[in-house]
């Protein structure tokens, strides 16, 4: 499986189905938008009539009749099978309108992928590594703090540094949209994200030249395959102030956010 689809292996495995689906529909929209009594005719084929209880007429007579009906002011009937103008327009809305429908349940399968891989990017991003969370990446693997939200003292002796931060005024990442207790645009100035052991240890302070960010613990954190990310609200403006860690150590400054879709066509189409 090609990496851009990897992470997203419960939506991606909806696609035979799905790929099924659109060829059934292409299979009859397309040859009905060209001539509607192509397919007409072929479906005819599996067509059971009943037994004629009259003897059939022969075609002179058919002739004759089809004449006095026109004469009669009264359209002249049509040979079985033939469609007539208006069947022909009601079959190309039909192929039309199941074209649309194909189509719509690709988008909607790919536009499933694109959140997936946004909320997976994202916690790799933060430094989350692969395992069962990436499944369902929007859900297990990339949240918001429930608990913690880097407020309190430091007790450890030896604090531990935090990698990285997000900018969240004025950029608004639009994967956290889609996932779990998602920070709100309007209260968060920054993110920091950590795995889930060490996120009640987060402390954040905000001083007038700085912010320093670090997990009160005496023990480095651990990997894990999720990330919590605690939001802050700054008291005024980030800035020129520089995001800092334990020693005064400069933070990372990183920006994951969900791909366009005309880069997530191109990532389809290359593999990635």
């Amino acid at each position: 499986m090609a990496p851009y689809l990897a992470a997203v292996r419960n939506y991606w495995a909806l696609l035979p189905a799905i790929a099924v689906i659109i060829g059934l529909i292409l299979l009859y929209a397309i040859p009905t938008l060209i001539n509607p009594q192509w397919t007409s005719s072929i479906l005819g084929l599996f067509r059971q009539f009943p037994e004629d209880s009259q003897p059939a007429q022969n075609p002179a007579q058919n002739h004759a009749q089809n004449q006095a009906q026109n004469q009669a002011g009264r359209p002249a009937q049509r040979p079985a099978g033939v469609l007539g103008p208006q069947q022909v327009r009601s079959r190309r809305m039909l192929a039309v309108t199941l074209v649309v429908a194909a189509f719509g349940l690709l988008w909607f399968n790919v536009s499933l992928n694109r959140e997936a891989n946004a909320c997976y990017q994202a916690a790799k991003a933060w430094g989350a590594v692969d395992g069962t969370a990436a499944e369902d990446p929007c859900i297990n693997m990339i949240y918001g703090s429930f608990f913690g939200d880097g407020k309190g003292s430091t007790s450890a002796d030896t604090a531990q540094p935090v990698e990285s931060y997000q900018v969240v005024h004025k950029k608004k990442p639009t994967y956290l949209r889609w996932i779990q207790n998602a920070p709100s645009y309007d209260e968060a100035d920054l993110l920091v994200g950590t795995g889930l052991k060490c996120n009640l240890d987060l402390r954040i302070a905000e001083e007038d030249d700085k912010v320093v960010v670090t997990v009160d613990a005496n023990q480095p954190c651990p990997q894990e395959d999720n990330v919590s990310l605690t939001s802050v609200k700054l008291k005024k403006p980030l800035g020129d102030r520089p995001v800092v860690t334990v020693d005064g150590r400069p933070m990372q400054r990183i920006n994951p956010d969900v791909d366009s879709w005309p880069t997530v066509v191109k990532k389809l189409l290359t593999g990635g």
